[in-house]
């Protein structure tokens, strides 16, 4: 077993109610087992020449003198500080023993804070080997559960639980007769429940000679010879101590309910259930549940889910639904969660089996539930990361069939998911599917279909697909699906054929691109060498009242264009006969900073004649000198 650390606590008078908290949590070893139990322990006080405590000593104790107890109680009534408490103990050299502190506690009995306080500074320096014994406990035990002290009183049961000691008979009564005085119906029954007919050790017992050899008249005789009086608590500690042995555990179940031993009741038929609840027990699991459920008694919920938890690990899903749906048709009915969790489960198992599938979520509404956009959202998740979203179509069938409502979100998010995919056929299947339910399409869904199949490469199929949506949706609301489209002809190099789309559908169609659209393609077109393009859509700006988009039109004359691209811009920008005279100066300098002074000389040249004498353009051409000449303005 490996070794345990624990701190220690120097206060003596740390509460019992602590210790034996930490003391539960620091103990795993089952309540059967025979390895030594981990106590806290001191490494100053193991190494004492002086203080010789049992456990702790590997010299013979001395026999015990009938004041020492006397003299021990004493010092813990007068001393709460580990430091006296040694110091006090070494001068009276004082050596413990069972016997010992059976009488220390007993001389406290009605003391109970320094009874507490001596047997928490025992408990904390017991050795590997040696560990206080069940009388010790016991009238502890009874100490705290008499002075009112219930709760500790209940840690501490637990804590001789874990080590194997069971509640005597006389603590067992007396506290069952204060209990019942003081109206603590809920301890009292606790009490009766837990330690009615004997104790873990017991159990413990009764598994030994089970597991001895195969099931037969001499085993049921060594049974019968023990002379124990079962209960169902009893039953249930054997039970699931035989866990590793279910054939054993179901035999001995059924012998002490066939011998009149026992009625079995709720608790052991789960305590039974769990063990069974395995792959190779599964045909005796539900027959145990079954006439669990014929006698009215219920599953508890700690039995559902540490079966389904089993049978999910061993992707017994159907197994899972199977119990789910025994579940549901209960009193303790899973929460809403695990629905979402068995459809998770389904759609990624090996097969996709919309059977079960089906089965979920018709026990899950059949209950008066409803499905949420959060479960769908969940299982397309999952469709997701098994390769299978493909099948979204079928699962939203059933869903709807259990009466789900696909919103606008939902049906985008599932539709673009198809699309994005490659999957066409999936896609147009779940379009048809909407409409065919009567209901409409929307502008956001028509949108990601379109957007998905744009991200999957598919551009061609992605201006189907807008076309259609002009059709059914008419064109003022597709402003959105085809900023999508625009966006994507540009990121593949082919502006030109976006612009061309965006000429047709606003002539024949009356679609008005945003303002994005127009200058996000205008700049692509003139990066493509559409300069020509452009131009027509800086027109088709003016025409919807967007206001002229010069930038780019500045920055790619100046360094690409020639004097009659100059012209045309400044034309196609300008409802009247030429632009502003800013306009056209900020061109001028353009030219300049790009170095082109011959090109913007041959612009001047076929500018206007007011434009070529105004004041300020012969005052830029007269401070652009170069090499010593200077342009001269052109004559009207």
């Amino acid at each position: 077993m490996p070794s345990h650390h624990f701190q220690v606590h120097s206060n003596p008078n740390n509460t019992l109610y602590e210790s034996l908290h930490t003391l539960s949590l620091a103990i795993h070893t089952p309540s059967n087992s025979p390895s030594p139990r981990p106590f806290f322990y001191s490494k100053s006080f193991m190494n004492s020449d002086i203080l010789k405590i049992r456990g702790f000593s590997s010299e013979p104790a001395m026999e015990l003198k009938n004041s020492d107890f006397m003299v021990v109680a004493d010092i813990f009534n007068k001393f709460t500080d580990f430091d006296n408490i040694s110091k006090e103990l070494e001068s009276n050299a004082v050596v413990f023993t069972d016997e010992m502190v059976l009488k220390v506690l007993k001389n406290l009995e009605s003391s109970p804070d320094v009874a507490r306080g001596f047997f928490n500074w025992v408990l904390e320096r017991e050795s590997e080997s040696e560990k206080l014994n069940s009388k010790s406990y016991n009238l502890m035990l009874r100490i705290l559960g008499v002075n009112g002290s219930v709760e500790e009183f209940w840690v501490l049961v637990d804590a001789m639980k874990k080590i194997g000691y069971g509640v005597s008979a006389h603590v067992r009564n007396k506290m069952s007769e204060i209990f019942e005085k003081e109206g603590k119906k809920s301890d009292l029954d606790k009490l009766k429940g837990i330690f009615a007919s004997g104790s873990i050790v017991i159990s413990s017992r009764v598994c030994q000679i089970i597991r001895s050899e195969v099931w037969g008249d001499d085993v049921e005789g060594r049974l019968k010879d023990m002379n124990v009086t079962f209960s169902t608590n009893l039953v249930k500690f054997v039970v699931e101590n035989l866990g590793d042995e279910p054939s054993k555990a179901l035999i001995f179940f059924r012998w002490v309910e066939e011998g009149g031993s026992v009625k079995h009741d709720e608790m052991s038929y789960n305590s039974m259930a769990r063990v069974l609840g395995r792959e190779d027990c599964i045909d005796r699991f539900w027959k145990v549940v079954d006439e669990m459920r014929s006698k009215g008694y219920e599953m508890e919920m700690e039995t559902y889910v540490k079966v389904l938890g089993r049978f999910c690990k061993r992707k017994m899903v159907k197994d899972a639904v199977d119990l789910y749906e025994f579940a549901m048709a209960g009193k303790n009915k899973p929460s809403v969660s695990c629905c979402t969790f068995l459809l998770r489960k389904i759609v990624v198992g090996k097969q996709l089996d919309m059977k079960l599938f089906s089965k979920v979520v018709s026990v899950f509404t059949g209950n008066g539930n409803v499905l949420t956009y959060s479960i769908l959202n969940a299982v397309l998740k999952s469709l997701t990361s098994v390769g299978r979203f493909g099948d979204c179509n079928k699962i939203l069938k059933v869903m709807e069939e259990g009466g789900f409502v696909a919103s606008d979100n939902a049906r985008s998010k599932i539709v673009f998911g198809l699309s994005s995919a490659g999957k066409n056929d999936e896609a147009r299947e779940f379009m048809d599917n909407i409409e065919a339910s009567g209901s409409a399409l929307g502008y956001k869904t028509w949108a990601s279909l379109i957007e998905g199949h744009c991200v999957a490469g598919d551009l061609d199929i992605a201006s189907d697909c807008f076309e259609r949506m002009v059709e059914k949706e008419r064109a003022f609301s597709a402003g959105l699906a085809f900023d999508v489209l625009v966006n994507a002809y540009c990121s593949k190099n082919r502006a030109i054929d976006a612009c061309k789309l965006t000429l047709d559908y606003v002539s024949k169609n009356e679609l008005k691109p945003s303002h994005t659209t127009y200058k996000e393609l205008i700049k692509k077109l003139l990066v493509q060498g559409g300069f020509k393009d452009a131009l027509n859509l800086l027109g088709l700006m003016k025409s919807h009242g967007f206001p002229p988009f010069v930038d780019p039109f500045v920055e790619y004359v100046s360094k690409s264009g020639t004097g009659d691209d100059a012209i045309a811009f400044l034309k196609a920008m300008s409802s009247k006969r030429f632009p502003s005279t800013s306009v056209v100066l900020r061109l001028f300098e353009s030219y300049y900073q790009a170095g082109r002074h011959n090109q913007a000389q041959d612009f001047l040249c076929k500018c206007p004649g007011y434009i070529r004498n105004h004041a300020d353009v012969l005052d830029l051409f007269c401070s652009k000198k170069s090499g010593g000449g200077s342009p001269a303005a052109v004559p009207a």
